[in-house]
């Protein structure tokens, strides 16, 4: 059996690091959460910028992913279904809710975003296409958990990572949470996975009713979730528009 490239394991590896949590990172960080020494770390990371697939910050040094990570995704994204379906009703969610909004797929262990429509206002953001977030804590992954048998194994079976205070990890609990997904039809994070920020999202299914992703608003949780409670009409919206991307996926009971 051909054995592995080491430098290419440490390049992917650093690449899923840039993709998750912070999205910038210095080059201590990033070589003490790989374990390798600050020489083979920076190695990698000025191939990876030289390629375009990592940007360094010319003010604080950090790094992040590059552009060139985009571009290559798109010629999958760009065939995706999923992705294909949701676009409209994605850019109608964002206009009429005033928020983010984020399709998610189930993807190594965790929610792979493979649309992100922006706020739509003036406000610097920055595109998280690509970008992964957390089974249990996220209202897309809490969607998923509940509807997808594999992700729910995946989420139980893993290590439940208490991100706030209000993070879900015990079993039980977590559990309940996901029954009450279901019987609901829809998930809520209220800074569950970052503090000041709130979510809710719906699963989206396809023909044979099965779940193939979600679609959650995101956003500041004085805005999503003013005085602890979800706006009833940013879940309205958010569930409209699960069922109207399921109906073009030919999930004509939905």
């Amino acid at each position: 059996m051909a054995k592995n490239i080491q430098s290419l394991e440490r390049a992917a590896a650093m690449l899923r690091l840039l993709a998750g949590g912070e999205r910038r990172l210095g080059l201590s960080d990033i070589a003490s959460s790989l374990g390798l020494a600050k020489g083979t770390a920076h190695g990698i990371l000025r191939t990876l910028q030289h390629e375009g697939f990592v940007e360094q910050d010319p003010a604080s040094g950090r790094y992040q992913l590059g552009a060139e990570l985009l571009r290559l995704g798109n010629s999958y994204l760009d065939v995706h279904e999923l992705r294909a379906r949701a676009l409209v009703w994605t850019d109608d969610l964002a206009r009429s809710s005033g928020e983010s909004v984020h399709l998610g797929v189930l993807h190594q262990h965790g929610v792979l975003i493979v649309h992100h429509v922006f706020r739509p206002d003036d406000s610097r953001q920055v595109l998280e296409v690509g970008a992964m977030q957390p089974l249990h804590s996220t209202a897309l992954g809490k969607v998923l958990c509940a509807y997808d048998p594999v992700a729910l194994s995946e989420a139980t079976e893993a290590e439940r990572r208490s991100f706030t205070p209000r993070t879900v990890t015990a079993e039980p609990e977590f559990e309940a949470l996901l029954d009450n997904v279901r019987a609901r039809g829809w998930a809520a994070d209220a800074e569950e996975t970052w503090e000041g920020v709130a979510a809710v999202a719906a699963p989206i299914h396809d023909r044979r009713r099965m779940p193939v992703g979600a679609v959650a608003v995101t956003g500041a949780v004085e805005r999503v979730s003013p005085g602890g409670e979800l706006r009833p009409e940013l879940i309205t919206s958010v569930r409209d528009c699960a069922r109207a991307v399921s109906r073009d996926l030919g999930a004509n009971r939905f």
